[in-house]
């Protein structure tokens, strides 16, 4: 029975470990235990969240809950060596490239169990950014890296890595999101609005934020362009009292920005698909866009996964108010680009893993 430890750092890792989790309740002769590194009352991991992905919370908290990176990369080492001595363990996947991520790919490595990374080979190329020097050190560890694209291929080879432990085995989000696509939830934030009919904003690095007088610029653009268009913008409360002065200063330009509190995922990904275009700076929500065929600006200069631009429906704009003004006008008077699908983009991701794990 090969027995795998699946390891997530924060809210965001569970939409991308669900499918993997259904896979393996479906084959003989592997097994899993669920652990996340923070508090077992995080607030961030609502009981709706496993609902709506279907999949257990997790079996094991190491309850590690600090701001400081390499605090908390120590405190998580520590007690993921722990769990590790109490429980067999073949195989650890991580996911993506948190400081608690690299931490248990580090752990595991040091005591010899075989290490497998998804969403491997992604890389900003900007060695100052932490998340950076995470995916670095992740990949040179792992013994499977897991890619979403032929880019990301690219890069895991041309720095190093073996090519028997590159597995090109498509999106993981796709899963979700073909596994979810009857379950969509209409959003109350909806109500009176046609589907289609509406755009979705959503901001959350700390460099956007931080640029109060830029952020009004793109506020600016994003309200002018749009002019009668509906703007919903469903945001954590810390970003929705950080923008309501500036959406306040420019009334009654921005009288159809709405702010709503973060959505359930279920009615976010209805949100987000029945949409007639996104402004975003997460890369997993334009990755989304692209299976959805919806348009979307992304508010960054680059992407994990180029494919996105190249064949998706993916822009970037970088945080250049011009620049997202000039793409609004674009998807607002129904002139953006066609996408198609990437490579593996299929939601069978989880299958191909599990596959892997049993070779």
């Amino acid at each position: 029975m090969q027995k795998v430890c699946i390891f997530t750092g924060a809210r965001p890792n569970f939409v991308k470990v669900a499918p993997i989790i259904r896979a393996i309740e479906k084959t003989e002769g592997i097994c899993y235990q669920l652990v996340y590194a923070g508090r077992e009352d995080d607030p961030t991991l609502e009981d709706s969240l496993f609902d709506d992905l279907q999949m257990p919370r997790p079996n094991v908290f190491l309850g590690v809950d600090c701001e400081n990176l390499n605090e908390l990369t120590g405190k998580v080492m520590s007690a993921f060596e722990q769990y590790l001595e109490e429980h067999a363990t073949d195989t650890v996947i991580v996911v993506d490239d948190l400081a608690s991520t690299m931490a248990a790919a580090i752990v595991t490595k040091k005591r010899g169990l075989r290490l497998a990374h998804l969403v491997a080979g992604t890389r900003s190329f900007d060695i100052r950014m932490p998340k950076e020097i995470n995916r670095l050190v992740i990949d040179g560890l792992s013994d499977l890296l897991f890619t979403a694209g032929v880019s990301s291929n690219s890069i895991a080879t041309r720095e190093g890595a073996e090519m028997h432990k590159i597995y090109m085995v498509g999106n993981i989000l796709m899963d979700s999101l073909r596994f979810n696509h009857e379950r969509w939830v209409r959003p109350a934030c909806l109500e009176g609005i046609e589907d289609g009919k509406y755009l979705v904003f959503t901001i959350n690095r700390k460099a956007l934020l931080a640029d109060k007088e830029n952020l009004q610029r793109m506020l600016q653009a994003i309200s002018e362009v749009a002019g009668n268009i509906p703007v919903i913008a469903p945001l954590r409360p810390s970003v929705t009292s950080h923008l309501l002065p500036l959406i306040a200063h420019l009334l009654p330009l921005t009288s159809h920005l709405i702010p709503f509190p973060s959505l359930p995922y279920l009615e976010f990904g209805y949100l987000t698909a029945h949409a007639m275009g996104i402004i975003t700076d997460s890369g997993n929500v334009a990755e989304e866009a692209t299976f959805n065929h919806v348009p979307c600006i992304t508010l960054n200069s680059y992407t994990e996964h180029i494919e996105t631009v190249k064949q998706g429906t993916n822009e970037l704009v970088g945080e250049d108010a011009e620049k997202l003004r000039q793409a609004l006008s674009k998807l607002v008077a129904g002139e953006w680009k066609s996408g198609s699908l990437p490579d593996r983009w299929d939601g069978r991701s989880a299958e191909r893993i599990v596959q892997i794990l049993l070779g």
